[in-house]
């Protein structure tokens, strides 16, 4: 008897232990926290929990998730993520609670009890469960289910999971990191698309896989069979389906980190043909490196190739040779060369000396192209790769005697056996040997670099404490007389009254790297960016005046005499100067976001407030320039290039070796023509004075280019009359339909007000002319809605800027 009451007590007990574990119903008032015995609840049979899930390599660091229980490596389905148009994976540490409360919320608190999580607009539920197909549940007392982790995937969808339009699927950024990577799965009411996506932006590429028609839903039906089901009932097919028994394997379709919709099957029993692993049944699209072919850096990044290998269905991303991943762990960044790329300093012959061209088979880069040559001979096509600074890779096509040269970045690689031509990678003619030794000598610098600074220190000290002592005896000494003596040198920033600083030859080209790193050209010549050796390691841009000439020596005399009296939050500020020689260098504060021209009419379109300001500042940059300064200066080549913009994205105007020195009591002066095509006045064509009306006309076309975010002269538009975006803009304010100018621009729609007066400024701005023309002072005054803009004439023409 005794026997047989210990076996029910351990029954009983065993049923009670599992009921605790395995929760169907999880009532109010229920908590978890991330480490003891209750930090998740299971599912009836088991498969699944529900609970804190730490993150891979990182102890400290939770998950809210849903993941396999059985499965050796806990292969999370679902995890918790941030609400609105960008969601992010919430990530929590030790002390954090997750707790079903008892007005029926499901609430997760950080260590300071401030609710970081909760589902969105669930109202009021009894109680919870874990679902054994994986569905975290909410449901109220009437049954109904008022929230569940199927209606809010991540990565990742399971049997009997359905997508509806406005659904979905995030790819993680890569396997052990959940923040969102650069893929989404997307339903739509007109199809399915799977997009590539600019991270961190989120903004979207065109697809790369898309079924189109009239969708109603994404179905992953209790078969394993994926599918897309449309309004008129036909089905089709995403997967082939399941390879057994639903009873027998575990299925789940992911969007991975490289871009492709995979279907997975997990044998529940290891067999001969099947191992306990996840092994790939299914996926979309069949190779990604042949479907990312478009946009963007690919797969794998830039300066990489991918390759699909077929045995594993997964892509394996390389490197070129002497090329190597910016990021071992993050091959997406791609890779970068192991060595100094050509200097477009180097002639011809020193060119052919210090590089090679090596080569490659089955791969290509079809994005770099940026010059071709027919007919020609490889050694030719050779030869021109080698002498030429910018290209990186040729592809010579021996079938019709063709050559393409590329330059880096390289984009969207692939390898693979339908490449047939030669391709030729620059590397350097120097051995590894060499390289190695240099990194040899530079590590060995770094560790007694500490005793070479003691030992300076030590020296400059004495040296600082002889020369004070001199000083000493040579001031205070009764036969020393002090003599003065006057260099004219633009060397002494004290010469001309400005404080600027002095900075030798030496210094620059240390700073530059021997003048690497090209920014852009200006008026009188290339700048670069550099690195002072200060204490806080300023980053400056020089600007290398390289012409000679007496005309281009007074222009650098005048630039540095006019800016390095100007002082104003919309200009580019002027730090220091060389001239040594004949060399004649400027050395600006770097500006960190680069050129307006750069981001204006990039992929990733401004937000309307941004642009608003934006034209404010440089504005206020031309009034400042026109009216407030001590010495009048007129531009004279406004352009979205020579906008720049600092690491708050304010607007700063720059180059001024263009600008024409105006004396306070005079006007008007004649000139040459200056300027940019495409933002010209048209008095420049003409005898007449050149004022600052050439400036605000010069704006107008910017304003509206901000206003539109497009070009002012695009010749490939597919409508006639939007070629020119100043006689469109005219055509549209004119008939009342400025909306037409910001098409699909939901934010400036909502500002249309502001759309609208913007532009009527622009078209004051753009009379031909220059006296009806507003001062910049009246064109600050009009953007800020503070003077009445009076009705701009319809200009006559507009085309003398092209």
């Amino acid at each position: 008897m005794a026997p047989l009451f210990l076996l029910s007590l351990l029954l009983l007990l065993l049923l009670s232990f599992t009921s605790v574990c395995a929760q169907q119903n999880i009532t109010l008032g229920s908590s978890l926290t991330p480490q003891g015995p209750s930090n998740f609840w299971l599912s009836p049979s088991g498969d699944f929990a529900f609970g804190f899930r730490p993150i891979e390599g990182n102890t400290s660091s939770y998950l809210l998730a849903v993941w396999s229980s059985k499965i050796s490596n806990k292969t999370v389905a679902w995890y918790a993520k941030t609400s609105g148009p960008e969601p992010a994976p919430i990530q929590v540490s030790l002390g954090s609670r997750l707790q079903l409360t008892s007005g029926g919320t499901l609430s997760l608190l950080d260590p300071t009890n401030t609710e970081v999580w909760t589902p969105q607009s669930v109202g009021v539920a009894a109680y919870a469960s874990m679902l054994d197909t994986g569905n975290f549940v909410l449901v109220a007392a009437d049954g109904t289910t008022k929230w569940g982790t199927f209606k809010d995937p991540a990565d990742t969808i399971l049997p009997t999971q359905v997508l509806t339009p406005g659904m979905t699927l995030h790819s993680r950024i890569i396997a052990t990191d959940y923040s969102n990577g650069r893929f989404i799965l997307n339903i739509q009411t007109d199809g399915v698309f799977i997009y590539p996506v600019a991270v961190p932006s989120g903004f979207q590429y065109d697809s790369y896989w898309s079924t189109v028609g009239n969708t109603t839903r994404v179905v992953f039906d209790s078969t394993g069979r994926i599918y897309i089901r449309l309004d008129n009932g036909t089905q089709t097919n995403v997967t082939l389906g399941a390879i057994g028994s639903m009873a027998d394997y575990y299925n789940r379709a992911t969007l991975d980190p490289d871009g492709v919709f995979r279907q997975y099957a997990y044998p529940k029993k290891a067999s001969n043909q099947w191992s306990q692993a996840w092994s790939v049944v299914g996926m979309e699209p069949q190779n990604i490196c042949l479907a990312m072919t478009k946009v963007g850096s690919g797969t794998c990044g830039f300066n990489s190739y991918c390759m699909l290998d077929s045995t594993t269905t997964q892509t394996t991303c390389m490197c070129p040779t002497q090329y190597s991943f910016i990021d071992e762990e993050r091959k997406y960044k791609g890779c970068k060369p192991d060595f100094q790329t050509q200097s477009c300093d180097l002639d011809e012959e020193e060119a052919m000396k210090q590089f090679k061209l090596t080569t490659m088979y089955h791969v290509n880069w079809p994005l770099a192209d940026y010059e071709q040559y027919s007919p020609i001979t490889e050694n030719q096509c050779r030869q021109l790769c080698l002498t030429d600074c910018f290209c990186a890779v040729t592809v010579f096509y021996d079938g019709g005697s063709t050559c393409y040269k590329k330059k880096l970045p390289l984009s969207n690689g692939i390898v693979g056996g339908d490449v047939q031509a030669t391709v030729l990678i620059k590397v350097p003619t120097t051995t590894n040997n060499n390289t190695q030794s240099q990194l040899s000598e530079s590590s060995k610098w770094k560790k007694d670099k500490k005793y070479w600074i003691f030992g300076s220190s030590l020296l400059l000290g004495s040296s600082i404490l002889l020369v004070l002592v001199l000083i000493c005896i040579l001031l205070f000494s009764p036969n020393y007389t002090i003599v003065r003596k006057t260099v004219p040198s633009l060397q002494s920033s004290s010469n001309l009254g400005l404080p600027l600083k002095a900075f030798t030859y030496a210094e620059l080209e240390k700073a530059t790297g021997g003048f690497q790193e090209v920014l852009g050209t200006g008026a009188s010549g290339i700048v670069y960016k550099g690195q002072l050796q200060d204490q806080h390691r300023t980053c400056i841009a020089v600007k290398k005046i390289d012409k000679i000439e007496q005309e281009s020596e007074k222009e650098f005399t005048a630039e540095v005499q006019a800016i390095g009296q100007t002082h104003h939050k919309n200009l580019v500020r002027l730090l220091g100067l060389c001239n040594e020689g004949k060399e004649r260098l400027l050395v600006y504060e770097f500006m960190s976001n680069g050129s307006l021209n750069r981001v204006l009419f990039g992929d990733v379109k401004l937000q309307w407030n941004l642009r608003v300001q934006l034209a404010l500042g440089i504005a206020r940059g031309l009034l400042y320039l026109h009216e407030e300064c001590s010495t009048q200066i007129i531009h004279c080549d406004i352009k979205p290039q020579n906008i720049l913009l600092d690491d708050n994205c304010i607007a700063k105007i720059s180059d001024f070796g263009l600008a024409k020195l105006l004396r306070t009591n005079q006007t008007q002066t004649n000139t040459g023509i200056r300027g940019t095509r495409g933002y010209v006045a048209p008095e420049w064509f003409k005898s007449v004075a050149i004022t600052a009306k050439v400036d605000v006309y010069s704006f107008g076309v910017i304003l509206l280019e901000l206003i539109c975010c497009r070009r002012n002269v695009e010749l490939e538009a597919t409508e006639e009359d939007q070629k020119i975006l100043t006689d469109w803009a005219n055509d549209s304010y004119r008939c009342g339909r400025v909306d037409f100018l910001v098409e699909g621009d939901n934010e400036a729609i909502c500002n249309l007000k502001v759309v609208e007066r913007f532009v009527a400024v622009a078209l004051c701005c753009l009379q031909d002319d220059p006296t009806m023309r507003p001062t910049m002072l009246k064109v600050t005054q009009m953007l800020d809605g503070v003077a009445a803009i009076p009705t701009p004439a319809d200009p006559s023409s507009f085309l003398s800027l092209v």
